[in-house]
């Protein structure tokens, strides 16, 4: 193993080792985009062979709970004892759970296997990101976000699809064994190919800080979860889960400032430029999973669309959000210069959820297309660049917890979005119900607002007019509060300071100088 030490290399020059390392991580990206999609799909399927519909949301959100309270756990453990061996095991941990979820026999079952495979997840998005860290130094990893961005769409628009063709042709375990096999490979690449510098720190595990940073963390994504659904936001229950939530972060931010080794040091907070990134990440989580859960639900309900092949619907997003993600890492690459991107994608986000919200039933599928285009736009600006700036605003030891807090905040972003558009789409839709088609309207809606294509056929002609006005209502509502939440990545983007990426040289003079990123040898 070579020193560690500061390098300027040409972007095209990358040892092929690192090349392989680059493919084992995508590989793994792809397992941890992928999952929740192939699952969804396979979810009806499920509940009929294992029977408890009244248990079914648990199935996502066990895995979601356990997804968001071990991210920053892996993170530090990364940081503290090794970014190879914390990223393989987190690995074996979803791929353990990803077979025993297969041979699930009841939804209990299914429930706890969920979670083992969730705590393995938390690991894989911030083991790429970190490992990528390692490797790469920022200047150079522009041209690699494409690769990322390419991952991202081709697991929403093929995840779907995997997911129907699985479970048709050969049962909806397969939807849980196919991780196996992408996995084994992965981690034989990465164990026979990436070498990192081995750590060990002498400091312990902060386990007072895991504990209140999980139930902070649990409670935010139940209140989440629950709040408007299972439960009135203002029901007893979800007034306890705020306070416990409140309670534990509370306790958590007061507990980092006097822990030997905390779990997310407080420090990495004083950068500017890395508090404005995790600004940006939380809006852009917000608006992101908003978006591509109302989009499809509006072309099938509004516009008459197939759900057969529901990711396909989000390819004018997708596809234009890839296309600028590679367009702004070559360019970051060849110039050092990043923050016209969260500038101009913050622009384009908003632009876009404006005119997503100004859509109606008479809307045609190409005008609400160019419509997605511009919101795949702005997130294409965003995406990768949050995670590459919030990277180049810590030291190399801080890698872990910078690429863990960043991923977090966008999570808690994709949940409050879902919550809160959510909430106010569904309230929309059964105000509109009501209007429309009496007491009729009031009944179809009262136990969903959200309705498949087989209960959309079974509708009188006059509920089926109402209900598309009402989707079209309620879409209208949920991507104006999008547009106006996006104008607070505009702000955060405004104010973000345009520091050297390491690699690119010294610093200009005025500049913040960080730390030198080492160039790790991988072989």
């Amino acid at each position: 193993m070579a020193d560690t030490q500061t390098v300027e290399t040409k972007p095209d020059k990358q040892p092929k080792s690192v090349r392989v390392v680059l493919l084992a991580l995508m590989i793994t990206m792809m397992l941890a985009m992928l999952d929740n999609m192939i699952v969804g799909t396979a979810m009806p399927t499920i509940v009929g062979e294992l029977g408890g519909l009244e248990h079914l949301s648990w199935v996502v959100t066990a895995y979601t709970l356990a997804t968001a309270a071990s991210t920053p756990i892996w993170g530090k453990l990364g940081d503290m004892y090794g970014r190879k061996g914390a990223f393989m095991t987190s690995i074996v941990i979803f791929l353990i759970g990803s077979a025993l979820s297969g041979m699930a026999q009841n939804m209990g079952e299914l429930i706890g296997f969920r979670a083992i495979q969730g705590l393995g997840a938390g690991g894989l998005m911030v083991g790429v990101m970190a490992i990528i860290g390692d490797l790469i130094p920022p200047r150079e990893r522009g041209k690699y976000q494409g690769m990322m961005a390419g991952v991202m769409a081709l697991a929403m628009i093929g995840g779907p699809l995997v997911g129907g063709t699985i479970t048709d042709n050969w049962g909806w375990r397969w939807s849980f064994y196919i991780n196996l096999p992408l996995g084994v490979v992965s981690l034989g690449l990465i164990s026979a190919v990436l070498h990192l510098p081995k750590k060990r720190s002498q400091a312990g595990i902060d386990y007072l800080g895991v504990a209140l940073l999980t139930i902070g963390i649990t409670s935010i994504v139940l209140v989440t979860t629950w709040g408007g659904t299972q439960y009135a936001w203002t029901s007893a229950r979800i007034m306890e889960l705020i306070g416990i939530g409140v309670a534990a972060l509370i306790g958590f931010v007061f507990w980092q400032t006097k822990a030997a080794e905390p779990i997310v040091p407080l420090h990495i907070f004083r950068s500017r430029n890395f508090t404005l990134m995790s600004v940006i990440g939380f809006i852009t989580g917000f608006v992101m999973f908003g978006a591509t859960l109302f989009l499809p639900l509006y072309q099938q309900s509004v516009q008459g669309a197939s759900a057969t092949n529901s990711g396909l619907l989000l390819l004018p997003m997708l596809g234009a959000m890839l296309v600028t993600s590679m367009v702004a890492g070559r360019v970051t690459t060849n110039t050092g210069k990043y923050k016209v991107f969260p500038v101009v994608g913050s622009v384009l986000m908003v632009v876009g959820l404006y005119l997503l919200s100004t859509m109606d039933t008479g809307t045609s599928r190409f005008m609400s297309g160019v419509f997605m285009a511009v919101v795949g736009l702005g997130m294409g600006c965003l995406m990768q660049i949050t995670m590459l700036v919030a990277q180049n605003s810590v030291e190399m030891k801080d890698m872990g917890v910078a690429s863990s807090s960043t991923t977090l905040f966008r999570t808690l972003g994709s949940s409050f979005g879902v919550a809160i558009m959510g909430a106010l789409f569904n309230n929309r839709v059964q105000d509109v119900m009501s209007e429309r088609a009496g007491a009729l309207g009031s009944k179809i809606t009262e136990k969903s607002a959200q309705l498949d294509a087989k209960s959309l056929e079974k509708l009188p002609a006059v509920a089926r007019e109402a209900y598309q006005h009402a989707v079209s209502s309620g879409t209208h509502s949920a991507f104006l509060l999008g547009s106006v939440v996006a104008v607070g990545a505009l702000v955060a983007a405004v104010f973000v300071k345009e520091v050297a990426l390491r690699g690119t040289g010294a610093p200009k003079p005025g500049q913040e100088e960080v730390a030198p990123a080492p160039v790790v040898e991988a072989v």
